[in-house]
């Protein structure tokens, strides 16, 4: 049924765009960036479970990374071409290219940094037609988006992936609504293992502040997505149903920019074939709230966060049916903030510093930051809440500079989100539930050489709290890592 209905709104696309037909001249335009990064840092260690802990060996106590400095380069780019026929009609392909390191090895994509180049390492990011539908009787313009399109909304703090879809958008005012629609898995083209989304979006302009809410379902047959399979009588293991709510404000009040965000999520993993196992129930929530003052050339602000955690004695680090917690019970619910399979809303967020959120200046950096393309997911903030306070002074019109300092905290229960300390005796469910992350310190410089050449320099230093400290077996004891710092450089050049 499903499938009949999204082939149903395409073909009423296709027979709403048949009915008229004009010649127009064709605006081609090229537009992009190129990026280059620079990395030294120490103990910042990158995730590898969606739910909780998951850290790499070599960031653990006696791996070959803990307490040393590193350092890397990377580079990306973007190209994206609009062809314009009208307002009402165009065509967009985004080109995406990347290397991780500069000389690294391998081929395909994320491989430009290998040495002597020619690699395989361009992508395709978007590909898309944007048009308007005719009025055909209905009483609002409605305009349309077909193709490999972002997917989302509230990018940074939600859901932020792209994706095969169509996507439909109108205005009443004062409203503007979308309505997507999109496939992310589509499996055996006889059988009901899709994966497909559907995502509304409500927002309106009252006075000086934009509100809005959304919902998103994500009726996943197979779980998780890389799960899937083409052959015929091989069913998936495990399948969900996850639905996320969230609402939002940006605007001014008074002399003050604020920017609220609140996010929910609902749903359960079922275990369909094997050994069978209780179905997980989903329950987390995650809210932001930012402040800032602008005062001459100077800015002042403030950001509050919390994003709840799991309990370790109801979910292992996986959240998958069947699976055991730390405490021996079998997983039966997620109270941690999760987001969708492949939202890189964790990539982008927007208020950390430079060392456990990452920073919005950087890309690919070394940061507690985990995201799960084929799983649900916990981003940077899941099991965390901050307190920051933040200040600016633009120097001259090429320079500003940002102070921040921020107190990180850790929500999870029975056990700590990125820590693995436990107590006496020391057994794996002997598990520390400490408080304090740590304090973070930042410093940002942004530099505008030319009218579209841009250098950042960012400073992030953590001083570490005790859930960031790790159970080293070999020595039956814990141990807190030298403190967690970096020292990055971006430069881009946008076009």
């Amino acid at each position: 049924m499903k499938k009949l209905i999204a082939c149903g709104l395409f073909f009423f696309l296709v027979g709403a765009l048949s009915s008229t037909a004009h010649s127009q001249k064709l605006d081609f335009k090229a537009s992009g960036f190129i990026d280059t990064h620079s990395f030294l840092y120490q103990n910042i260690p990158s995730a590898a479970d969606p739910i909780y802990g998951g850290v790499c060996n070599d960031f653990l106590p006696g791996g070959g990374a803990f307490d040393r400095s590193a350092s890397y380069m990377n580079t990306r780019a973007r190209l994206k071409f609009d062809a314009i026929m009208a307002k009402e009609l165009s065509g967009t392909i985004f080109f995406e290219m990347d290397s991780t390191r500069w000389g690294e090895t391998g081929d395909g994509r994320n491989r430009m940094g290998v040495w002597s180049g020619d690699r395989a390492a361009l992508e395709i990011k978007n590909v898309y037609i944007d048009f308007g539908i005719p009025h055909i009787g209905i009483p609002v313009p409605i305009t349309a988006r077909v193709g490999l399109q972002p997917l989302g909304v509230r990018p940074d703090f939600a859901i932020s992936t792209d994706g095969m879809g169509i996507t439909l958008g109108a205005k009443i005012e004062p409203v503007n609504a979308s309505l997507q629609w999109a496939k992310a898995i589509e499996g055996k083209d006889a059988s009901s293992d899709d994966v497909d989304v559907y995502g509304l979006h409500l927002y309106a302009r009252l006075d000086k502040i934009t509100i809005g809410g959304y919902s998103f379902y994500y009726n996943m047959n197979t779980y998780p997505l890389n799960a899937v399979t083409t052959t015929y009588g091989s069913s998936p293991t495990h399948q969900a149903d996850m639905w996320w709510w969230g609402t939002y404000a940006v605007g001014k009040a008074g002399p003050m920019d604020i920017n609220f965000d609140f996010l929910y999520d609902r749903g359960e993993v079922k275990k369909k074939a094997g050994a069978p196992a209780p179905d997980v129930k989903y329950r987390g929530w995650a809210s932001r709230l930012k402040v800032n003052y602008p005062w001459e050339n100077f800015n002042f602000g403030a950001v509050v966060l919390y994003a709840s955690g799991a309990d370790q004695r109801k979910t292992s680090s996986t959240g998958l049916p069947g699976t055991t917690t730390p405490f021996g019970t079998v997983t039966s619910k997620v109270n941690s903030i999760v987001l969708p399979p492949g939202s890189e809303a964790g990539v982008i967020f927007y208020d950390g510093l430079g060392v456990f959120y990452g920073h919005a200046l950087t890309s690919r950096e070394p940061s507690f930051i985990f995201t799960d393309y084929n799983r649900v997911h916990r981003r940077p903030i899941g099991g965390t809440w901050m307190a920051k306070v933040y200040g600016s002074y633009k120097v001259s019109p090429w320079y500003n500079i940002t102070l921040a300092a921020a107190y990180i905290g850790d929500t999870t229960e029975h056990g700590n989100t990125r820590g693995t300390a436990r107590k006496a005796p020391f057994g794996a469910s002997n598990l520390r539930d400490d408080s304090t992350i740590g304090v973070e310190v930042g410093v940002t410089n942004e530099f505008n050489i030319y009218k579209n050449l841009y250098l950042s320099v960012i400073l992030g230093y953590l001083f570490p709290g005790d859930a960031l400290e790790y159970f080293d077996a070999a020595r039956r004891r814990n141990v807190k890592p030298d403190d967690p710092w970096s020292l990055a450089t971006a430069m881009v050049y946008r076009f």
